[in-house]
């Protein structure tokens, strides 16, 4: 399927706000109800729109910690790094996963509730032995904005 203008600016809305009804999203694109329902559709069946979810105010539930940890593997072969994706996509606290080129192979993002439930984890991670060479970890202390939007318009502009 290829995307259109339409359909950019339907990911755009709904990527800002989830919840819009059918005829408001049509509105905000400029189409009727009908055609706007039926490019959602599409754009769910092709495999653009992946799901809906809300975001969410940890501060508000309580105190976390978010680490950013880069990660080497001790060896680099296709079945070291499928071992490795396997046994970190299981653990919850680790809400992305980066494989990326330059000195190390995976950043890493941990949300954890305590900075010692993070070394608890980090020592749990080395003792499964799934590949972990060394690991260097970032605390962030202030997150001055996080988006959770993608720029649609500036990557795929009209």
């Amino acid at each position: 399927m290829k995307l259109d203008r339409i359909d950019i600016r339907i990911l755009h809305e709904l990527q800002k706000n989830g919840r819009l009804t059918n005829v408001e999203l049509a509105e905000l694109v400029h189409l009727s109800p009908s055609p706007c329902l039926m490019r959602v559709k599409k754009l769910q069946q092709s495999g653009y729109i992946t799901g809906y979810s809300a975001h969410i105010d940890l501060a508000k539930l309580g105190p976390t910690v978010t680490v950013f940890t880069e990660i080497t593997l001790s060896n680099h072969r296709q079945n070291d790094f499928s071992r490795f994706q396997q046994a970190i996509e299981k653990v919850d606290e680790a809400i992305e996963c980066h494989l990326i080129s330059g000195g190390y192979d995976y950043l890493l993002k941990f949300v954890t509730a305590s900075i010692s439930d993070y070394q608890e984890l980090m020592e749990r991670l080395l003792e499964a032995e799934i590949g972990i060479d060394k690991y260097f970890s970032f605390i962030v202390m202030k997150s001055p904005f996080v988006k959770h939007h993608l720029p649609l318009r500036t990557l795929f502009p009209e």
